[in-house]
């Protein structure tokens, strides 16, 4: 089947340095002195309205992810875990603070920007797959770079190589339904990784595996982490997984905080 290409926008200018302060702050570690995070915000809140009630999700939530960090995030059901992803990843705005991904601020951007600098930076991968049931497992993989402008042959030699380091290069013209929910799994990790982002957000990504086959996804995660120098944020019920990250978060009451604190 024939995927249609489409070309985004590149984002106007280079990546902004950030010039963010090397103070304390929660959910922060000392590699603040030393190296640029990959996603930064301050003093993130997040307020919905329901009827006449407020509800507060987030409070002055603080946090840098550094190149090459694995972080999971824990916290008891409807604390606010993916809400916070779902900003950090742009998909969904705070109601106050800010959040920068690769120096750039996404307040300032119009949707459109957002989705670009989303498809250059960042990776999401789910507790559902999400693939695209049509689609071979090689045309899901590719699907990013081909909406970010590359070429069917570059994007398919790319995304080939990428299900070859998850143990996938059999599987190339398998469609969804032909692939177990581990293989589905690995191909959503390629796609999620195939356009090389900066940083992949997980959220709960091994929820509806068993304990087996989401030991084999942990352990693919941190080869790849350790091969490629990605930044994984994980958002995870697994406390065993979550401590051999290299932080753990812990989301309560709206606060976010070291797992130790």
């Amino acid at each position: 089947m024939q995927i249609n290409t489409i070309a985004a926008n590149n984002i106007d200018g280079t990546v902004m340095e950030s010039h963010q302060n090397s103070l304390s702050h929660d959910g922060e570690n000392s590699r603040g002195a030393h190296m640029i995070p990959v996603i930064s915000c301050r003093h993130l809140s997040k307020r919905y309205t329901q009827g006449p009630q407020q509800v507060d999700v987030l409070l002055d939530v603080n946090l840098d992810v550094y190149p090459g960090e694995c972080i999971a995030v824990v916290g008891s059901s409807g604390s606010g875990k993916t809400t916070l992803l779902n900003m950090l990843g742009g998909l969904d705005m705070p109601t106050g603070g800010h959040i920068e991904v690769a120096g750039c601020d996404l307040a300032s951007m119009n949707d459109r920007a957002r989705a670009s600098l989303r498809n250059r930076y960042l990776g999401f991968v789910y507790q559902f797959h999400h693939l695209l049931g049509e689609f071979s497992a090689l045309e899901n993989v590719a699907m990013p770079l081909l909406i970010g402008g590359s070429s069917t042959k570059a994007a398919s030699a790319k995304a080939a190589e990428l299900l070859g380091q998850v143990g996938l290069s059999h599987r190339l013209t398998h469609k969804p339904s032909e692939l177990s929910g581990g293989e589905r799994q690995r191909v959503a990790i390629a796609r999620a990784l195939v356009s090389s982002p900066r940083c992949v957000l997980m959220d709960e990504p091994t929820g509806n595996l068993d304990h087996r086959t989401a030991q084999g996804i942990h352990e693919l995660m941190r080869s790849l982490n350790q091969q490629l120098d990605t930044s994984f944020v994980v958002v995870t019920h697994d406390e065993r997984f979550a401590a051999t990250l290299d932080r753990v978060l812990v989301l309560s009451n709206g606060c976010l905080q070291a797992a130790n604190a």
